[in-house]
């Protein structure tokens, strides 16, 4: 029997998220969201992944329209300070090394010709200088230039983002019921079949989207999926967040990172305001100690008091079950360091829409799970990265995540990288090469084994190699608006 009628459980960013895409993936399919006020929602999640782009694109939603609403600004990475030791940052660009591999690698030629310290890779990547210069332009169209061979992501805020949604999926035809869930019913076959509320209603539906957040009310309490718990390998588990205002022009495009006694603080800023937060291990620090060193890194008034989250690392044992599948929090989490939360639910979503459209949902659900499955592992190992690399030992957190055994996938990309120069990359990555080199280079973890790849270029020609590329991004970057300009330009129609 064909999937008539969708009902998801859960407003906030994943929720409506789901709504959205649904009716603009689906069609002749009723769909109903389920929320309750009175549970509220996270809603501090303000820094993305450039696959929202996609998203926001298949949806038919304009950019200017998108960070009004929003009050977003634009993400060319990550800076990452105090990760390698303290006083030390390197950037995560979402941008272009030139190749990976062989004699034309631009990483390998740096490595062969530098004597001293050196240029740091960073600057052969346009974006990585154009964060440090505080400037921002999309990326070129319709060519193949530096200029164009970059990304970026948005900073935004999430509770805004799913009001944003929530008119656009309701313009679609997505129907939202105010209430709380007492119950669950289940058909004989264990599938759900409705959603008893508070108030003696009740809402049934062919396929259910857990989007309960934390909770996880159907994947997890109702068809008691185990959770398969990243806390030996991630093991923060708490949060204080806090907004602050933004001086004028002070709009960086690109979140920080700053590593800390128990874990780290983040600091994103938004066109009116700027986020900040500490993720921590309550292994290692108590509460009010990791309190403290966040009101230690803001450097601008309190937009309100620091809020405390909770939270385990890891996912659900299986995210699609019978007639239920989870979505965002629901199924998982990892912690937010690589700004991965939105981007697990965009991509959760292009991965089960096609697949409703099966006849064997059974078979469908296997695929699904493996899928979702190896997302996570594969998130997992890149998180970990940061921690595995560095060479901080100046607290019991730090000396036991940088002597902890690792997953055996990560190990293997670790020995691959190290032993022959090799980015070696499974199916289901998130994080492309690129991503993995600039950690790599920023952690200063390179090959211990010279490739021989690299003589096979003459040193004068790799020497100018480098030159003229360096170069060209310093002028492309010095030609460039500042962040604030260009986005003030875009809210108001006049930027390309």
């Amino acid at each position: 029997m064909g999937i008539r009628r969708v009902v998801i459980l859960g407003g906030g960013s994943a929720g409506w998220m789901s709504a959205a895409a649904l009716t603009t993936g689906l069609r002749g399919v009723a769909v109903e969201l389920v929320e309750s006020e009175e549970i509220g929602i996270i809603g501090v999640g303000e820094a993305t992944f450039p696959s929202i782009r996609s998203f926001n694109d298949i949806l038919g939603i304009d950019e200017a329209e998108f960070l009004a609403a929003t009050r977003g600004s634009y993400k060319l990475g990550i800076q990452f300070c105090d990760w390698k030791q303290r006083g030390e940052h390197y950037f995560h660009t979402f941008g272009d090394f030139g190749p990976l591999d062989g004699p034309m690698a631009l990483w390998g030629q740096l490595r062969r010709l530098q004597t001293g310290p050196g240029t740091p890779l960073g600057e052969f990547c346009l974006p990585t200088v154009m964060a440090h210069q505080g400037r921002f332009c999309r990326p070129a169209e319709g060519e193949d230039s530096l200029a164009s061979r970059y990304t970026y992501a948005y900073h935004f805020d999430a509770t805004l983002y799913a009001a944003f949604l929530r008119r656009l999926a309701e313009g679609r035809g997505a129907r939202r019921t105010e209430g709380r869930v007492v119950g669950v019913e289940r058909h004989e076959d264990g599938r759900v079949r409705a959603l008893h509320l508070a108030d003696g209603r009740e809402v049934e539906g062919d396929l259910f989207i857990d989007c309960s957040g934390l909770a996880s009310l159907l994947i997890g309490q109702t068809l008691e999926q185990r959770f398969i718990d990243y806390g030996h390998w991630l093991p923060v588990d708490r949060a204080w967040a806090v907004p602050t205002e933004r001086a004028p022009g002070d709009l960086a495009p690109f979140t920080r990172s700053t590593a800390l006694e128990a874990g780290w603080a983040w600091r994103i800023p938004l066109h009116d305001r700027t986020g900040n937060g500490h993720v921590f291990s309550s292994r290692f620090i108590d509460e009010g100690r990791a309190r403290e060193q966040l009101l230690a890194q803001l450097d601008a008034p309190m937009l309100a008091e620091p809020r405390l989250l909770r939270f385990r690392t890891g996912h659900r044992e299986r995210f699609w079950v019978k007639n239920v599948v989870a979505i965002g929090l629901a199924a998982g989490f990892l912690e937010p360091l690589e700004s991965t939360a939105i981007y697990m639910v965009h991509n959760a979503l292009g991965r089960l829409i096609p697949l409703l459209g099966e006849a064997d949902h059974t078979q469908a659900a296997v695929g699904f799970n493996v899928q979702q499955l190896r997302q996570y592992q594969r998130i997992r190992d890149f998180i970990i990265l940061h921690y595995a690399l560095s060479e901080r030992r100046d607290s019991e957190f730090w000396r036991t995540l940088t002597s902890m055994e690792l997953p055996e996938s990560l190990d293997y990309k670790l020995h691959a990288w190290r032993e022959t120069g090799t980015l070696h990359a499974y199916d289901n990555e998130a994080f492309d090469t690129a991503s993995w080199l600039a950690i790599h280079a920023g952690m200063g973890d390179w090959p211990r084994r010279r490739s021989p790849w690299p003589d096979e270029m003459p040193a004068e020609l790799a020497a100018r190699y480098l030159t003229e590329r360096h170069q060209a991004i310093a002028a492309l970057a010095a030609g460039m608006p500042d962040h604030d300009s260009f986005l003030r330009a875009r809210l108001s129609g006049a930027a390309g």
